[in-house]
């Protein structure tokens, strides 16, 4: 306990520094065990927990004496643990004016200008002060009880942010487990430094998160938030530290106005910052990585601006680009054929070359090994480089930043950056020198998923949440059973492509395609047999359906890699791994997966940027040969563009030119364009679509003469607009939708031309007569109707009666006259199911004998109720008895 006599003689006294946190409270007990008939003056503490902590429940470990109550003439001995700076001392000040003072220093803070000069002085670059001590304890086998070793461990946990920080070392970690070999409590440790938020320090946090601005400062982003608070903050340290950690900061700078003091509080994670340094202007002082400080007479703008102004001065510029880049840059020009591409690439032994105008002195892109390969295996050598290049490129310049080239490389997804100076190619960067400089120098990396994404290029988040809040419990249930069946025969497995993009996209899930890294077969068959369901198989490919009793189902493959014999050739299949067969998929945002697997349910998984360009709503291929090895791909990016309001990306768009230009459909079944047309005509509105596949010039694809002018958009229109208004009708009947478009799209053609094109594409002899005769039938229909209008109910009737819902729609579409269109539209939804009620037995009953009278009978009576009389079965009977006598038919 604290003596209150006074005059107490001291030939030695231990001290540190003023707010003293746990590392100097450890500290000076440690330095208690080496200094036995020291004195301890407790410097105080602004926080809290601490405080109590150290009167209330472990004050009785020290020799504690208030300065009030000691003689200071005896001493002879200073001792300062965890600081040496003057301006960070209380109640001892006067003791270093003092001749034959000897002053020991036990730190591990940085020197600085304001140091103390001292007698004897122990300086490690530990993680915490109280390491440095436990280490000269265990040289001299001096052991501390278990109150002592929790007090010390806690010193060194709270310093060390429970061994996280950039700044814990080994020796650390060593005497931390010596003080819990010691009987250190982790319980008490726990405790005091895992600190639960409390509800007022919620406000505190939001209100700094809401003051939070960012500086840009010699290249690197610099938080800073200020904020005033009627009363003390408790704990503002961790609140600071709360903040890093969510925000994912490098660094931060915490003022709040606290009375008539402004408290500082700094945490940073990189090395060309040392907040310690910075804040020492300031009078504080601390590391590298933490550091705090005390203002008065300022106020909060004036402190932020002149920590602004200090940053300035203090910061190290990160300037890497130079020292990062290869030199001279190998490049070709944009018309080189590929063959010399290879070429270069080979001579040279690099993987990625530059492509520039050499006249225009102007940076084009690049191309990869990868891709020339493929197009030599594809034979075409004699393709200029500019067709299958990356122009997405980007470039930086000499003083470039380490975070601009990050950037760049990383989330830009470039392979290879120049520097480039006034025009002139100094030199390239290559995700490999971004790499190794990111190791060498031990940089913070921000978050987890930039940690995985840099080291295996590969990004994960776990969205179990949202899978529960959008899919319906049946479904989760499914695939959770699914994931559990996939542990009983060790298998990882995966829900993949279009399932995961529509879940983040906030549309209706439909198919469920799992992959399964092994013998997707032999899961089928297995989880089949467990739920009682039926599985078709296809060995070829390696794939299965499985069929439950009410009819869901859910395709199965093995993961899988494809390569091509030739352009539009079908792909030859052979087992992988789920990032290869997720790499043979058509775009990027049909990439992501989502593992079923217990332990790792709902982690989504995705290695090429697909969270990135669904946010970004773009259509991006995979590789650069996408479109030449599959181009009905070149369909499906411009209905998936359509369908969720995408962009197509500039790369990707003009691989799409340069894979029409070399003729890639030459060699593609005309039922595979069939198939895609079907589904982009099968959309809500495909009439974006339309437009994209004729800026593309795809119709040409279909037949060199085929010509979509403005009056073919004029009928596309009337049938967007006819089929909007048939669904609203809610008819529980079904029909090819994407056979009204086809027949607008044919409708300027000769019979010629459009028996060419079902010949082209393959079109089944039932669509080829839908799309030839019945058209043409429909088409002269039409021309009759609006000839003849006005007709009559039962005149229309027996025009139209005889063509299904498609050929009516179509009509409707077609029309030019819209008196007709409403006539037609009338007989769809107001008589074209009017049927006599009366049946052959009523005309035997009223003596008429079976035979074609029934057809004239029939046909009268359903005459009669198109003109609006015969409202009952027995007006029927009557007006059938009557007709038959007129016409001596009983």
């Amino acid at each position: 306990m604290p003596s209150k006599k006074k005059g107490i003689c001291a030939k030695t006294i231990i001290t540190s520094h003023v707010n003293a946190d746990y590392d100097a409270i450890a500290a000076m007990l440690a330095a208690q065990k080496l200094y036995e008939d020291a004195l301890i003056i407790f410097p105080g503490s602004q926080e809290k927990n601490l405080r109590n902590f150290f009167i209330n429940s472990m004050g009785y470990l020290f020799n504690m004496a208030d300065p009030a109550a000691i003689d200071f003439s005896r001493t002879d001995t200073l001792v300062l643990v965890d600081t040496r700076q003057k301006n960070r001392l209380t109640g001892v000040k006067h003791l270093l004016e003092k001749k034959q003072l000897a002053v020991h220093v036990y730190d591990h803070h940085p020197p600085g200008p304001d140091d103390v000069t001292a007698t004897m002085e122990v300086t490690r670059f530990y993680g915490a002060t109280t390491t440095i001590l436990c280490e000269i304890l265990q040289e001299k086998n001096i052991v501390p009880t278990p109150e002592e070793a929790t007090v010390m461990a806690l010193g060194i946990y709270e310093d060390t942010g429970v061994f996280t920080y950039s700044s814990t070392t080994q020796a650390d970690f060593v005497q931390a487990g010596y003080l819990l070999s010691c009987g250190a409590s982790l319980n008490t440790i726990v405790s005091l430094v895992v600190r639960e938020i409390k509800s007022e320090q919620v406000t505190w946090l939001n209100d700094l998160l809401n003051e939070m601005t960012v500086h840009r400062i010699n290249g690197i982003d610099v938080h800073i938030s200020a904020i005033s608070s009627p009363s003390y903050i408790t704990d503002l340290a961790s609140i600071v530290q709360k903040i890093m950690r969510m925000e994912n900061l490098d660094i931060y700078f915490g003022i709040v106005l606290m009375g008539n003091k402004i408290h500082i509080i700094a945490r940073n994670r990189i090395p060309e910052v040392d907040v310690g340094r910075i804040l020492s202007v300031f009078g504080g002082g601390g590391h590298a990585y933490a550091a705090s400080a005390k203002v008065d007479d300022h106020t909060l703008p004036q402190v932020e601006l002149m920590l602004i102004d200090q940053l300035k001065k203090e910061t190290t510029q990160i300037q890497v680009a130079k020292s990062l880049m290869s030199s001279p840059a190998i490049t070709i020009e944009p018309g080189a054929f590929c063959e010399k591409a290879g070429s270069i690439m080979t001579r040279y032994n690099i993987n990625t070359l530059l492509v520039v105008n050499q006249e225009k002195k102007t940076y084009e892109g690049y191309i990869t090994r990868q891709v020339v390969e493929k197009i030599l295996f594809h034979k075409l050598k004699d393709r200029p480089v500019e067709e299958y290049m990356n122009s997405e490129a980007t470039s930086v310049t000499s003083d470039a930043d380490i975070l601009e080239i990050e950037y760049k490389i990383i989330e830009e997804k470039q392979r290879i950056i120049p520097v480039i100076d006034n025009k002139e190619i100094k030199g390239v960067i290559t995700r490999t020198d971004l790499l190794n400089y990111l190791v060498a120098h031990d940089k913070a990396i921000k978050n987890t998923d930039q940690l995985l994404f840099k080291k295996q290029g590969t990004k994960k988040r776990q969205v179990h949440n949202i899978m529960e809040q959008r899919l319906d419990a049946a479904t989760l249930d499914l695939l959770k059973s699914i994931g559990a069946a996939g542990d009983e025969l060790d298998l990882n497995l995966y829900v993949v492509g279009g399932f995961v993009r529509d879940l983040l996209l906030q549309r209706k899930v439909d198919d469920i395609d799992i992959v399964v890294e092994g013998d997707g077969i032999a899961f089928a068959r297995h989880f089949g047999k467990k739920m009682n369901c039926r599985v078709n198989t296809h060995k070829k490919f390696g794939t299965a359906v499985i069929i439950f009793p009410n009819n869901v189902k859910v395709d199965v493959a093995s993961a899988r890699l494809e390569y091509y014999d030739f352009p539009a050739a079908l792909p030859i299949v052979e087992k992988s791994s789920i990032k290869r067969d997720l790499a043979r998929r058509d775009f990027t945002i049909n990439t992501l997966a989502l593992s079923l697997n217990p332990k790792t349910f709902g982690t989504m998984i995705d290695y090429f940027g697909a969270s990135r360009d669904l946010k970004d709503k773009t259509i991006r291929t995979i590789h650069n040969l996408s479109f030449v090895e599959d181009p009905t791909r070149i369909f499906r990016a411009i209905k998936f563009a359509n369908r969720f309001g995408f962009k197509i990306g500039k790369v990707t768009s003009n691989l799409i030119k340069n894979a029409i230009k070399v003729d890639c459909f030459k060699n593609l079944s005309g039922l595979r364009v069939l198939s895609e047309l079907k589904q982009i005509f099968s959309e809500e509105n495909p009439i974006p679509a339309i437009h994209t596949m004729a800026s593309y010039g795809l119709e040409k694809v279909i037949h060199p003469q085929l010509d979509i002018n403005s009056y073919t958009y004029q009928m596309f229109e009337s049938a967007n607009k006819t089929l909007a208004w048939h669904d609203l009708l809610y008819v529980d009947e079904t029909y090819p939708r994407w056979s009204i478009y086809f027949m607008v799209l044919l409708n300027r053609c000769s019979f010629k031309e459009c028996e060419q094109i079902c010949q082209r594409l393959m079109v089944p002899p039932g669509e080829r007569q839908l799309l030839l005769e019945k058209r043409y039938k429909a088409e002269k229909q039409l021309n009759f109707i609006e000839s003849s209008h006005p007709l009559s109910r039962q005149q229309l009737y027996w025009a139209l009666i005889n063509f299904k819902t498609e050929f009516i729609l179509y009509m409707m579409a077609l029309a030019k006259n819209e008196a007709v269109r409403k006539a037609v539209s009338n007989f769809y939804t107001d008589y074209r199911h009017v049927k006599p009620l009366i049946r052959g037995r009523d005309l035997i009953r009223i003596g008429v004998a079976p035979g074609p009278s029934f057809t004239r009978i029939f046909n009268a009576v359903l005459n009669a109720k198109l003109n609006g009389g015969l409202a009952t079965r027995k007006k029927e009977i009557a007006f059938a008895m009557e007709y038959a006598r007129a016409n001596g038919l009983i």
